[in-house]
C-alpha cells in the first residue's frame, strides 16, 4: 500500500510517498481502507519532534516518538473510510461499513489502510457526512471536549474562545453551544461571520480589539490555539474562573501551581484521555444537526507536503484534509 513516511525528524520536506506492506488486524481490530485523513498540528509537531517548544518538549517528545528517529514511521491521527477485514473476536463492525475515528498517538492514518481496534475511537460514519467531511471531526473536536469538560460548562457559564476559527476553535464553540454556555469567540477579519454561523453568541476581531483589555470577564477562557498565557488572560477571569491551555509545558508547572494557591486555575491533562463514547456522542451531535466539520483546504495524498506547509503558517481555518484513494 501507499504512505507517507518520514525516517528523521526535519521540515515538511523530509515526508515522501512509499510503498509499505499493508496492515494485518489481529482478532479485536478491523481493517480501515482509509478514503480521508487530515493534516494537524499534532502531526506537524511530532514530525519536528517539537523543535518550536523548546528543548525541554523536543526531549520528552523524543523520549515518546524516539530519541534519535520515529519509531512511528506514518502519521495522521484522524481518518474515514470502509471496513475490509475484520478480526475473528470483530462483532460491532462488518466488512463494507463505513467508519470514521482517531487513532491518536498510535497515528498511521496518512496511508491507504489502517487497522483500529473495535473498542477504540471508531464509529460508524454518519449518512449525511462524505468521508472528506467525516476525516476532519475527531482531532479537533476530541481535543476540545477533553478541555472543556473540566470546565463545569452550563447555561450562564461566560466562555472566551481564543483562535476559534481553527480545527480545535471551531469544534469548541459548538461543542460550548452544545453545553448551553455563552460564547464569546475570538478569530480574525475573515472568519467573523464563520464563527456566528457555528454558534458564538459575540465574536472579536483580534486584529482589531484586544480582549484582555475591554474589561469584560469570563467563567473560562480557552486557548484552542496555544498563542495566548495564564498570565495575560488572568484579569479577564471571574473569580474562580478557569484558565483552559491545549499546549505549552508551562501550562502543566501552573495547573499543579494554581491549584494549591489563588482563586483562578490553569487546567491541563496530560495525556489527554479520548474515548469511545467521546466519538459516539460526536456522531450523535453529527446526526442531529448540532455539530458540522469545518474544511478549508483539501489535497491529494500525493500533496501532503505542499498540505503540511499551509497547516504550519498557522493560518488555516477550521481543517486540511488529505484525500487518499485506497489501492
Amino acid at each position: 500500500m501507499r504512505a507517507v513516511v518520514y525516517d528523521r525528524y526535519g521540515p515538511p520536506d523530509i515526508l515522501r510517498i512509499e510503498d509499505v506492506e499493508r496492515p494485518v488486524p489481529k482478532d479485536d481490530e478491523v481493517l480501515v481502507k482509509i478514503h480521508a485523513t487530515t493534516v494537524t498540528r499534532a502531526d506537524c509537531a511530532t514530525r519536528e519532534a517539537n523543535r518550536r517548544g523548546g528543548l525541554a518538549v523536543s526531549l520528552i517528545s523524543r523520549l515518546i516518538s524516539g530519541i534519535r528517529r520515529p519509531k512511528q514511521r506514518i502519521l495522521g491521527n484522524e481518518l474515514a473510510g470502509e471496513v475490509v477485514a475484520v478480526g475473528a473476536a470483530v462483532s460491532e463492525f462488518a466488512v463494507g461499513d463505513h467508519v470514521f475515528g482517531a487513532t491518536g498517538f498510535r497515528f498511521g492514518a496518512h496511508a491507504e489502510f489502517t487497522c483500529m481496534p473495535e473498542g477504540g475511537r471508531i464509529a460508524h460514519k454518519p449518512a449525511s457526512m462524505s468521508f472528506e467531511e467525516a476525516a476532519a471531526v475527531c482531532d479537533g473536536a476530541l481535543n476540545a471536549l477533553t478541555c472543556l469538560r473540566h470546565a463545569d460548562l452550563r447555561k450562564g457559564r461566560r466562555i472566551l474562545i481564543y483562535g476559534a476559527s481553527g480545527s480545535c476553535g471551531t469544534a469548541g464553540v459548538q461543542l460550548a453551544r452544545y453545553f448551553e454556555a455563552d460564547v464569546t469567540a475570538v478569530c480574525n477579519t475573515k472568519n467573523l461571520e464563520l464563527v456566528r454561523s457555528l454558534g458564538a453568541d459575540r465574536v472579536i476581531d483580534y486584529t482589531q480589539e484586544d480582549f484582555t483589555r475591554n474589561g469584560e470577564t469570563y467563567d473560562v477562557i480557552f486557548d484552542a490555539v496555544g498563542k495566548h498565557s495564564f498570565g495575560r488572560c488572568r484579569g479577564s477571569l471571574n473569580r474562580g474562573g478557569i484558565y483552559l491551555p491545549t499546549d505549552g509545558l508551562q501550562n502543566l508547572m501552573l495547573a499543579l501551581w494554581t491549584s494549591r494557591i489563588g482563586d483562578k486555575k490553569v487546567i491541563f491533562q496530560i495525556p489527554p484521555r479520548y474515548t469511545k463514547k467521546d466519538v459516539l456522542l460526536l456522531k450523535e451531535l453529527i446526526e442531529t444537526g448540532r455539530y458540522r466539520a469545518v474544511i478549508d483546504r483539501r489535497y491529494p495524498l500525493e500533496d501532503v507536503v505542499e498540505a503540511t506547509r499551509y497547516v504550519e503558517t498557522e493560518q488555516k481555518t477550521g481543517n486540511v484534509v488529505l484525500t487518499v484513494i485506497g489501492g
